[in-house]
């Protein structure tokens, strides 16, 4: 008896879940396993309702079990992991364990972080006044809620079988669960650690390397790729879903910081620690330091002062004076975790500013990192941040992801102008013609007719929007009478806060429907009023682009109030857009434009959810009409039916409404 194919395989799994093949779904099965067995690199873009999660699950399980060895999948929001764990994957275990060997195994992987440290907990330095953020000394109902939360989670070490900072419900804010958990670099060890034989992270960890898939976030995806010690199981084959994610997730994870604030936690953390001149030499170069970017101008640095440089080497010496004191003093079994703690952000300190001070040395002829100093709103005061990130990540990802990995990178939305050019080129994948870089593109489209389900509306009519970020009187009837017509059920997406506030206290003036906005509650809790209520509208930004799945009647309309074009001030996405100009290439095509074309591709895939829904997507942009890109972006999106007659879709939104 011959092994089954993954297209059989694929048809049992499906008949077992109650479910319905899908053509794009069997080709992109094929093509997953297809280059599993090639070691070709494959991007998938397969619209919503494809399936796509069983497509890559498959042909995934099917390898691991066959060459006993981990597939490593890797996804860019909680709700995905959830929904691969606690759904897709025991629901595929038990529908594919009669046709396989053996039965499939899975895990879920996380960053240390969120896992407890009970190291930490029961140390005592969980109760550390000295961890407090700085203002809570000055606000004593703060102090008494951090110390609440810190017992509570103490409590909760006892009972809980994961230490997963997910599993806590209700949950407690990221400065109280800092009391209860480390980073990888803070952690002892668990050969060192009196709790390593039950240290929740090293648990977790044991299992994954047991399994056969083992899903994770790209964030810790990032970490593995970038560190010199692995944290994911060696694995040969690996899937990004959500890939549209990929590039910004792993820029996160290599974009380093200083803030005035994390100086002195890490002076207060190694007073007991050192001598006092060593503390002192830190506290001073902290405080130049600190004075200097709080009174430094905001944006992108192309050049770095004399004064600045001084300030900065000040910082990165004495921070690497005090960590050699700590590591070579006499070892003290109960200051170990404190001691981890402290070199850990030492050496974060001494590495930033020695990477902000390479990054402006005349040798390197091209600059691999970009430095911006800002000055963010912290509850009405000035918060300095000064932080240097990579340029492009296109070469760590060619050299510590591909090249390590045949991997298969899926999303909605991956073409930008029809094209997966943009893409791939961001990931890496055309820098040489090495193996790492061998890859081909495949759509296999959407179930969705969307010239049948959808209506595409330009505005073309109103004037552009100006540049003050809220919509004009003549935006604001626009979006009164398309939402009148269609009764409600309205998702507006806008590209800043201030505008979404701005139209949402509009509409509640002017219609007899809710209107919702970001903001008024937690983002779960709205998206569930907004589904359990079709008459209601629901207003907000970056977070709705990409994280709303409302199927049926509760969601008819979706608008959109601009092009979504990075910010000019961006200083990250600016300095890329420059790059590419110096280049010979068009930076704004390349950059901005892309941006704008993915996140458009986004929104506008929150309109058809479910096989039976019909709407419209409005943009109320008229450059989306005149504009020379506006081909290239119309090209990322679904193909609607499309016009800039309002008349005829005010009428379509109608009949929509009506039973």
């Amino acid at each position: 008896m011959t092994d089954p194919s993954v297209p059989e395989l694929l048809a049992a799994a499906v008949a077992a879940l109650g479910g319905s093949e899908r053509e794009g779904q069997v080709r992109m099965a094929e093509a997953v396993a297809n280059a599993f067995d090639t070691g070709e690199h494959l991007a998938v873009q397969a619209g919503t309702g494809t399936g796509k999660s069983l497509a890559y699950l498959v042909p995934a399980i099917a390898r691991a079990v066959a060459d006993e060895s981990p597939v490593v999948v890797s996804t860019a929001t909680i709700a995905l992991q959830r929904q691969l764990v606690d759904r897709d994957l025991p629901r595929l275990a038990d529908a594919l364990e009669p046709a396989l060997p053996r039965r499939p195994t899975f895990a879920l992987l996380k960053g240390r972080r969120n896992y407890l440290c009970l190291n930490k907990i029961h140390s005592g330095s969980a109760e550390d006044s000295d961890e407090a953020p700085q203002e809570e000394l000055f606000e004593p109902f703060a102090a008494s809620a951090l110390g609440r939360d810190v017992q509570r989670l103490t409590a909760w070490a006892s009972d809980t079988d994961t230490g997963d900072r997910d599993d806590l419900k209700p949950g407690v804010p990221e400065r109280s669960w800092s009391q209860v958990s480390v980073s990888a670099r803070e952690c002892v060890g668990a050969v060192r650690c009196q709790f390593g034989t039950d240290c929740f992270a090293e648990r977790a960890r044991a299992v994954a390397a047991e399994a056969d898939v083992v899903v994770t976030n790209h964030a810790l995806l990032a970490i593995d790729a970038i560190s010199e010690t692995s944290v994911l199981p060696e694995h040969q084959l690996l899937v990004v879903d959500e890939a549209h994610e990929l590039v910004d997730r792993v820029t996160s994870v290599a974009t380093a910081e200083l803030t005035p604030a994390a100086l002195s936690v890490a002076v207060r953390r190694v007073t007991r620690l050192v001598s006092p001149g060593l503390v002192q030499r830190l506290d001073a170069a902290s405080l130049t330091f600190g004075s200097a970017i709080h009174d430094g101008t905001p944006g992108r640095m192309d050049y770095l002062d004399d004064e600045l440089a001084t300030y900065l080497t000040a910082l990165r010496d004495a921070a690497g004076a005090v960590r050699s004191a700590i590591d070579t003093a006499p070892a003290d079994p109960k200051a170990a975790a404190a001691r981890k703690e402290s070199v850990a952000a030492l050496s974060e300190i001494a590495d930033t500013a020695a990477r902000i001070l390479t990054s402006f040395e005349p040798a390197i002829p091209e600059r691999s990192d970009v430095v911006w100093l800002s000055h963010e709103d912290n509850r009405g005061s000035v918060r300095p941040v000064l932080r240097v990130a990579p340029l492009s990540v296109a070469g760590l990802l060619h050299d510590r992801l591909f090249a390590r990995a045949t991997t298969v990178l899926t999303s909605a939305t991956l073409t930008v102008g029809g094209s997966f050019d943009a893409m791939a080129g961001a990931w890496g994948l055309t820098i040489s013609d090495s193996p790492a870089a061998r890859w081909r593109g495949l759509d296999v489209g959407s179930p969705f007719q969307h010239a049948k389900a959808g209506i595409l509306y330009v505005a073309a009519h109103l004037p552009p929007p100006g540049r003050d970020g809220t919509g004009t009187d003549a935006q604001l009837d626009e979006i009164a009478q398309l939402i009148t017509a269609a009764g409600g059920r309205t998702l507006g997406l806008f590209s800043s806060m201030r505008a979404a506030r701005a139209a949402a206290e509009a509409m509640r003036e002017r219609l007899d429907t809710p209107v919702l906005c970001q903001g008024d509650d937690t983002t779960g809790a709205l998206i569930e009023q907004f589904a359990d209520d079709a008459e209601t509208s629901l207003f907000g930004t970056l977070s709705l682009w990409q994280g709303v799945d409302v199927p049926g009647p509760s969601l008819s309309l979706v608008l959109i109030d601009r092009i979504p074009f990075p910010r000019p001030d961006d200083p990250l996405l600016t300095a890329r857009q420059r790059a590419v100009s110096a280049h010979g290439g068009n930076g704004f095509m390349a950059v901005a434009a892309s941006h704008a074309a993915l996140l458009l591709a986004q929104g506008a895939g929150r309109l058809l959810r479910g096989i039976d829904d019909r709407g419209v997507v409005a943009i109320l942009d008229s450059r989306m009409a005149t504009a020379r890109y506006a081909g290239y972006l119309r090209a990322s999106l679904p193909p609607f039916w499309a016009t800039t007659d309002a008349a005829t879709v005010q009428a379509a939104l109608g009949r929509l409404r009506s039973p």
